[in-house]
């Protein structure tokens, strides 16, 4: 089924339970390997949804894949910001700050750790 509609349910119920033990957790394969648009539609998804990374069949899925689960540089760049908003003196122990007019929780730069440190694995295998 296109876009696995049927399928959304599970999927996020497996993520939930994968990130309620600290897990992480890819996304299953995509077997057209010949369909470069449908597979890049499909991990597109699974990243939006949450998931790690991608199980992969075949060489040709490698770069897209990466491509699709590595963060945006802004990303990155964002989640520095929150870490050194949330590093510095004056926000020490606070649970919310602002930035850039926004409000940001410190739940925020657990995640921002998160995407710095993703970010920074894949620099350091490239």
């Amino acid at each position: 089924v296109p876009g696995r509609t049927p399928m959304l349910p599970a999927l996020m119920q497996c993520l939930f339970a994968a990130r309620a033990h600290g897990l992480d957790i890819l996304d299953g394969v995509y077997n057209n390997f010949n369909d470069a648009d449908g597979f890049a539609r499909e991990c597109a998804q699974a990243r939006d949804m949450g998931f790690d990374g991608k199980t992969l069949i075949h060489p040709s899925q490698i770069e897209p894949c990466n491509a699709a689960f590595t963060p945006a540089d802004d990303d990155v760049s964002a989640a520095r910001a929150i870490l050194a908003a949330f590093e510095k003196p004056e926000n020490s122990g606070k649970g919310v700050i602002q930035i850039n007019g926004q409000m940001v929780e410190r739940l925020h730069a657990e995640m921002a750790k998160r995407t710095v440190s993703i970010a920074d694995g894949i620099a350091a295998r490239r």
